[in-house]
């Protein structure tokens, strides 16, 4: 079989950013050249990523469930659910959920 198939039972959902969301780990690192991780991510209503970044990769964020915002060194950006944030290397951000219901993404970091 060339085709990898993970099925969705296996993933186990944990804390991520100290607790403040979840995540479920899709893809971890080595499975795919240049890949860090994959995450199907969770943050509770009125919750925050904090303030951070990644070295050395960049981020993808896919807003499957929600709207809240995005904030940069230079703004805040509102998202809703469709929507496609690209995070490059070593930029701080903040992911805040404004609303009264839990958010739903996916993560994918990627090593440059």
């Amino acid at each position: 079989m060339k085709v990898i198939k993970k099925s969705h039972e296996k993933f186990v959902r944990e804390d991520a950013h100290g607790g403040s969301g979840g995540r479920r780990l899709l893809l971890s690192e080595n499975e795919i050249d240049n890949l860090q991780a994959m995450t199907y991510g969770f943050l509770p209503a009125g919750s925050k990523f904090a303030w951070h970044m990644h070295e050395k990769m960049n981020e993808v964020m896919v807003v499957l469930k929600g709207q809240g915002t995005v904030r940069d060194e230079d703004d805040t950006y509102s998202y809703s659910a469709g929507d496609v944030f690209i995070f490059p290397k070593d930029i701080f951000h903040e992911i805040e959920n404004t609303s009264n219901e839990e958010h739903e993404y996916i993560f994918v970091r990627v090593y440059e």
